[in-house]
């Protein structure tokens, strides 16, 4: 797939790194174009960058988020639109209704936002792959599983669009162990049932 990273913080870095290793052509839509941001991926301005892609992730803050989709509107239709930022201090933590205002025929995944960067760097815990949890229309779900598995971590579709809230609930819980409790930030979630 060929892949735009919108943003080269920590989070997108890890992304792109794990998406670079699995074969996908990625690059990062950065305001600073031409710089090296993970070795395999290119980096260019976000404009160009959304239109020559498949599929756009947000790995910006939260509140960059509208800036970027209303200025990308056209690039950004019928285009996977992968909602990693979080809206920080915010009672809504997902930029999914200002994603609908701006951008025409959106398809909407929630993902990558409900854990540190250092588990997508490194999602496995004693030979074990962390669980993501995500949102995804049913015509969207193939893609955001073959994303989520390609960076080592297992994912758990929660529903679509109307789920966002749940995922975002998890996002809520990670904080509170990590920045409330002091927990390392090497820390993930793991779904046990009878499947295994």
């Amino acid at each position: 797939m060929r892949i735009a990273v919108i943003g080269a913080g920590s989070v997108g870095r890890a992304l792109g790194r794990g998406w670079t290793r699995a074969g996908h052509d990625v690059t990062f839509g950065v305001r600073a174009a031409g710089r090296a941001v993970v070795e395999g991926a290119g980096s260019g301005p976000v404009g160009p960058a959304i239109e020559a892609a498949e599929v756009a992730v947000f790995a910006v803050p939260g509140d960059a988020v509208p800036e970027i989709a209303a200025a990308n509107a056209s690039a950004l239709g019928g285009k996977l639109v992968v909602d990693a930022a979080n809206r920080m201090g915010e009672e809504r933590l997902n930029s999914l209704p200002e994603l609908r205002e701006h951008v025409p025929d959106l398809r909407y995944v929630r993902a990558f936002n409900t854990l540190g960067w250092e588990n997508f760097a490194e999602p496995r815990y004693g030979g074990v792959p962390a669980d993501l949890f995500f949102t995804a229309s049913d015509g969207d779900a193939d893609a955001a599983t073959a994303l989520i598995r390609d960076v080592g971590l297992r994912p758990i579709r929660v529903g679509g669009d109307d789920a966002a809230g749940v995922v975002d609930g998890v996002a809520r819980l990670w904080f509170a162990l990590v920045f409330g409790r002091g927990h390392d930030r090497r820390l993930a979630f793991r779904v046990l049932d009878k499947s295994g």
